[in-house]
């Protein structure tokens, strides 16, 4: 048990100490970005890694950095290029305001990136969180960063029961994190918590009987490890219902980027009805509607696919494919954009679709 002689501040010195003793004894977590002091890739990895897996955003990450190897390399990059090359990774206005800050740099900061926290955290699409880790792993510069796996470190070793997604929850937790911080290397501090945090603090199964902070974690000594840290928002997740037709002329099919501020916005797709329900079609069914909502008879119904279902963070989208054979362009369909076949690979598209033309290619749909 901790010692009632001992302070808070003893507390803090010891969890500090300790943690840098396992960073330079035990921790043997490799990614290609540990020790990076270019901003540029620092920024990278940091977007890349929210909200993905670190497998995943690896094999992203390195394609990126071979393809623009500098800020304004991807500064100069088409829009497609560069959404193209997220494809599969999602939250994709991560993208759109990593293409906008890379313009923003390059061609009005002269292709400087910021220094000061201060300023980096101004950029689009950065939070304090990203600010603190490019600022402290590019500049050394002392600003403690927040992640999932700090906020678990944290809430477990100091017994915190405050949400971490309240307001008063993260105030709470950035001012014990920074008085946790090494001054005098917050670089090499922040990249040790993450890395406890993700090896021996884990969210399932957690390392707690070889934890050398165990005899002064809180959650451990009182029974809390699988209660911390606590959330106090429960997620509603909306469910939609789409419906893509998928339009041939010929050699060529239809398609359209989403420009509405919603999911997948700059992505393409191909001609999309959504319903407030589900819809059981059928050939019938599709001709009719067709008929009725796009003037567009007559039409060849090809195939229709079988449910396909992608569950996104705050929305699950049940999505069906309908191939429809078209002898000529109809008016209503003018202002898609009439592509070929084989040029399908150059265009950037949402993930449901990418795995329905897996399983089922154009042309074993027809």
């Amino acid at each position: 048990m901790r010692n009632n002689n001992e302070t808070k501040e003893d507390s803090k010195r010891f969890f500090t100490r300790q943690l840098m003793s396992w960073n330079q004894d035990k921790n043997q977590r490799n990614m290609p970005w540990k020790g990076e002091k270019d901003p540029y890739k620092i920024w990278l990895s940091e977007v890349m890694l929210q909200q993905t897996r670190v497998s995943q955003g690896l094999e992203y990450y390195n394609r990126f950095v071979a393809a623009f190897p500098t800020i304004v390399d991807l500064a100069h990059a088409a829009d497609e290029k560069v959404l193209k090359m997220w494809e599969g990774l999602g939250y994709y206005s991560r993208c759109r305001n990593l293409i906008h800050t890379a313009r923003y740099i390059s061609f009005e900061l002269g292709g400087i990136f910021p220094e000061d926290y201060h300023q980096i955290i101004q950029l689009k699409g950065v939070g304090p969180y990203t600010a603190a880790a490019i600022a402290s792993f590019a500049y050394n510069q002392p600003y403690a960063v927040l992640d999932g796996n700090v906020f678990r470190v944290i809430s477990r070793y100091a017994g915190i029961e405050t949400p971490i997604d309240t307001n008063a929850g993260k105030k709470e937790f950035e001012e014990y994190a920074l008085s946790l911080l090494d001054a005098e290397n917050p670089r090499l501090y922040n990249q040790a918590i993450m890395d406890f945090g993700a090896t021996v603090c884990k969210p399932a199964a957690p390392l707690c009987g070889s934890c050398l902070l165990s005899r002064h974690c809180a959650a451990f000594l009182n029974g809390q490890v699988n209660q911390l840290p606590v959330k106090s928002k429960t997620i509603t997740k909306k469910k939609r219902w789409f419906t893509y037709f998928i339009f041939h002329n010929k050699a060529y099919l239809a398609i359209r980027q989403r420009r509405q501020k919603d999911i997948w916005q700059g992505l393409n797709e191909f001609y999309l009805y959504e319903s407030e329900k589900a819809i059981h079609w059928t050939t019938e069914q599709v001709q009719e509607w067709l008929e009725q909502q796009l003037a567009i008879a007559p039409a060849k119904v090809k195939s229709i696919s079988e449910v396909q279902v992608q569950q996104l963070t705050h929305q699950q989208v049940t999505a069906q494919f309908i191939h429809i054979d078209l002898p000529a362009v109809p008016v209503a369909l003018k202002s898609m954009d009439w592509i070929q076949e084989k040029e399908m690979g150059a265009f950037a598209f949402p993930r449901i679709i990418n795995a329905y033309l897996e399983s089922f290619p154009l042309k074993k749909a027809r």
